[in-house]
């Protein structure tokens, strides 16, 4: 590496010239590739934005003027020239690297991002903010094409129009998020290159008018109207013009020198926010040519020289989301009025399988969770069964239209929580440790999580014919190997199955991804002679009650757990009906679950056991529980024989 291996911030990076800036994106790139090879990583978005970063931190004298990413999946250059290079290998790693930006990693980290269509409005507030101190520092906004169309993002377009502050919005166009992009905005931004040979055309008008000796000048000021009426025909100027924004483009994002030359005049602009529309390919530079979007988007470790992921000898059991969708596709061939739907995210949610059968009937409607909660809530009005499959920590940025446009009007929409439950790799921002206690509190509808694939299936035909709303959640990863030739069964809503009787000293009450575990840590207790009830509860909203109540009075200790957080979850739940019912005082009651506290990226499994949710913790608090009886009542008989 020439220049890499000397680059150990922007500042180092700034002391090149503008002609060795291209080599050193060609080294970023590679690093990239070599790194992710061994490790994994969000490979192909952070390719595609290679250029980007190098132009960014050249122009911008970062630390103190603000760069604002959005997601952070890009952004893998950006942590290489911010003093993380030689840290780059333990991404998305337990005690390593974020995938995403963190303000606690980094100085030139400015806003924590995990989550689409957030920069805008976030880069405009510091904006604002610089303004109203009287400071003066440049705020860069990188966002991509497709969470330029998240409602978020477009609010905040409309505000930063309107207030007309120094804003720069570098605009990565790659035409896709993980998937295609989707929608009147791609449409839009692809009209607007489709008129760069007009733009072109206007400014060599222009530098001719210019030439004119002695004239030049008025020549160009007069003709400036009579150009500008037909840029409001011919151009797409929504975002240009009557949204307030100054327009630069479109730039290749794959030419540093251009990149360059396009911020620096967009820092020149003093009274109005630009926007710098910037074309790039995601995954430049990835070795495997063959352009299969979802598969390079995130990858794990692969051949440096085919771009292919190395072969597994182990044959697993499928994964949730491919049963999901597989069933989905099963679902909707008997029944017509199934629609689905996903945000963006076709191949993560099994919706891939469903778009590729039933196109007609399936819809991505892009980087717009709002949006889509409330799509489905139309499609049920009119009597159609649309289930919407978004990973549960997205589905937190359409809470709102959960409860008021489907809950409150008691709609059949049904809600896959793909990703429930501690993700792993991607850390705070994509655990799904919320959507129990969030959902749990509103009237009107029904919440399940399956103990494995088996019951996914049962469980997603018996929400789709329930006739309201309706959420499961379900983990990411493979299932357990349940047998899953059987057509799916509709379950008795509100009801727990007893996997294993006890002796009527502990209960163990386990909800999905934990009933599995829970079993295993029984029968690590047998061994012991200790014999615990274990039941799959299978809904937390309706509970059991009845089942609850029983395990309530037959054994001494019940043992709840759930892959989520304790405060409002399903833990938090059986403890509100046995007071409502006056037991608390006759049974204790034991959760186990996620703590009150940030969970940090990393292994699932090294977490999970790090919490006390596998089998070996459950087992450990089952048997100190077990062993505190023992010992309390050995305390109680001593005292008899004392009397």
């Amino acid at each position: 590496m020439r220049f890499l291996s000397e680059i150990n911030s922007p500042a180092d990076l700034r002391q090149l010239r503008v002609e060795d800036l291209q080599e050193v994106a060609d080294e970023v790139r590679q690093f990239i590739i070599d790194t992710c090879s061994r490790v994994g990583g969000h490979t192909g978005a952070s390719l595609g934005a290679v250029e980007l970063a190098v132009a960014m931190h050249y122009v911008f004298d970062t630390p103190d003027d603000r760069l604002v990413w959005d997601v952070g999946h890009q952004a893998y250059a950006h942590k290489i020239l911010t003093g993380r290079r030689d840290e780059l290998h333990t991404i998305k790693q337990y005690d390593g690297l974020s995938g995403f930006l963190r303000r606690d990693e980094s100085e030139y980290d400015t806003f924590g991002a995990g989550h689409a269509s957030t920069s805008l409005s976030a880069a405009l507030g510091m904006a604002v903010a610089r303004d109203k101190k009287g400071e003066d520092f440049h705020v860069c906004a990188l966002i991509g094409d497709s969470s330029l169309a998240g409602g978020m993002a477009m609010e905040a377009i409309n505000q930063a129009g309107h207030l007309k502050s120094r804003l720069i919005v570098l605009l990565n166009d790659n035409e896709m998020s993980i998937a295609p992009a989707v929608g009147g905005l791609a449409r839009y931004l692809n009209r607007i290159k489709g008129a760069q040979s007009y733009q072109h055309l206007k400014e060599e008008i222009g530098d001719t008018l210019e030439s004119v000796p002695g004239f030049g000048h008025s020549l160009r000021r007069a003709a400036k109207s009579f150009k500008d009426a037909i840029a409001a025909a011919v151009l797409p100027g929504a975002l240009v013009n009557e949204l307030g924004f100054k327009y630069i483009g479109y730039v290749d994002g794959h030419n540093v020198p251009m990149l360059v030359k396009a911020l620096e005049e967009a820092k020149k602009v003093e009274d109005s926010p630009v926007i710098v529309h910037a074309l790039t390919t995601k995954g430049k530079g990835f070795p495997n040519p063959e352009k299969n979007y979802y598969a390079y988007h995130a990858t794990g470790p692969f051949d440096p020289k085919t771009g292919l992921p190395y072969k597994s000898s182990k044959v697993a059991p499928p994964t949730y989301t491919e049963v999901f969708g597989k069933t989905m596709c099963e679902l909707m061939e008997t029944d017509q009025a199934i629609v689905a739907l996903t945000a963006a995210m076709p191949d993560g949610t099994g919706i891939d399988h469903v778009l590729n059968k039933f196109p007609e009937r399936a819809f991505d409607v892009g980087i717009a969770e709002q949006h889509a909660i409330t799509f489905c809530a139309g499609m049920a009005c009119e009597g159609l069964k649309p289930v919407a499959a978004i990973y549960s920590t997205f589905l937190q940025r359409a809470f709102d239209q959960v409860i008021h446009d489907v809950c409150l009007q008691d709609l059949n929409v049904t809600l896959a929580m793909d990703r429930a439950g501690i993700v792993g790799a991607d850390g705070p921002t994509h655990h799904g440790l919320l959507d129990i206690a969030y959902l749990r509190g509103y009237p009107n509808i029904v919440l399940c999580a399956p103990k494995d694939e088996a019951e996914l299936r049962d469980m997603m035909l018996t929400c789709i014919e329930h006739a309201g709303a309706a959420a499961i959640r379900y983990p990411r990863g493979n299932g357990f190997g349940a047998d899953i030739s059987e057509k799916p069964k509709k379950l008795e809503i509100g009801k727990g199955e007893i996997l294993r009787d006890g002796d009527g000293e502990i209960a163990i009450l386990a909800y999905g991804s934990m009933v599995y575990p829970a079993v295993q840590a029984a029968e690590y207790l047998s061994k012991d002679g200790i014999e615990a009830t274990v039941v799959n509860a299978r809904f937390v909203k309706p509970l059991d009650t009845e089942l609850i109540l029983n395990l309530a009075h037959d054994n001494r200790v019940i043992i709840t757990v759930e892959e989520a957080y304790l405060a409002g979850g399903f833990g938090s739940a059986v403890m509100e009906l046995l007071e409502e019912k006056g037991l608390l005082d006759k049974v204790k009651v034991i959760r186990m679950g996620v703590p009150d506290r940030i969970i940090t990226h990393g292994d699932a499994k090294l977490l999970l056991a790090k919490y006390g949710l596998d089998a070996d913790g459950i087992y450990q608090k089952a048997k100190e529980t077990a062993e505190s009886l023992e010992e309390r009542r050995v305390s109680k008989n001593r005292l008899k024989v004392v009397k």
